[in-house]
């Protein structure tokens, strides 16, 4: 009895060591690189439209930016790219925003178009979660959705 309870005790301690093992070792998401046929322009609507604070960006060529995205995450903008992305919706970036409707003014101040997930022009989704999002294309053709999800 006294070896089967150290051989649960012993299981059980196990369990949690390598539980936590993997959350120290586990990857994080440290960029998204974008390929892009202006720059200036892929620029201007990430920075300006979106909203992201540039960072500095070691190779100072000319050909990139970067972005912050995240407290460790950043979005590297690399020009160079031939011809615009002709991707599906599903494959897209999101990010998250206080409110779905002042984005949507800042979208139509610019005369940007946008769309639910159904395609419907100007029109909002509502998840069943409850979170709203639309969606847009950047200057390169790249999906973006937009989102008021809390986490």
């Amino acid at each position: 009895m006294k070896t089967f309870f150290l051989l649960v005790l012993f299981c059980c301690g196990a369990t949690v060591v390598s539980a936590q093992a993997p959350a120290q070792t586990r990857p994080v998401l440290n960029h998204l690189a974008l390929y892009v046929q202006d720059l200036g322009k892929a620029t201007t609507f990430y920075r300006d439209l979106l909203g992201l604070d540039t960072i500095p960006e070691p190779f100072h060529d000319g050909k990139h930016t970067w972005f912050a995205v995240g407290p460790a995450s950043h979005l590297h903008l690399i020009a160079g790219a031939k011809a615009r992305q002709q991707g599906d919706r599903n494959t897209h970036i999101c990010f998250s925003v206080p409110s779905v409707e002042a984005f949507i003014e800042r979208l139509e101040k610019a005369g940007m178009e946008y769309i639910n997930w159904a395609g419907e022009k100007k029109k909002i989704t509502l998840r069943v979660d409850g979170v709203k999002q639309i969606y847009l294309q950047d200057p390169d053709g790249y999906w973006i959705e937009v989102n008021d999800a809390r986490k």
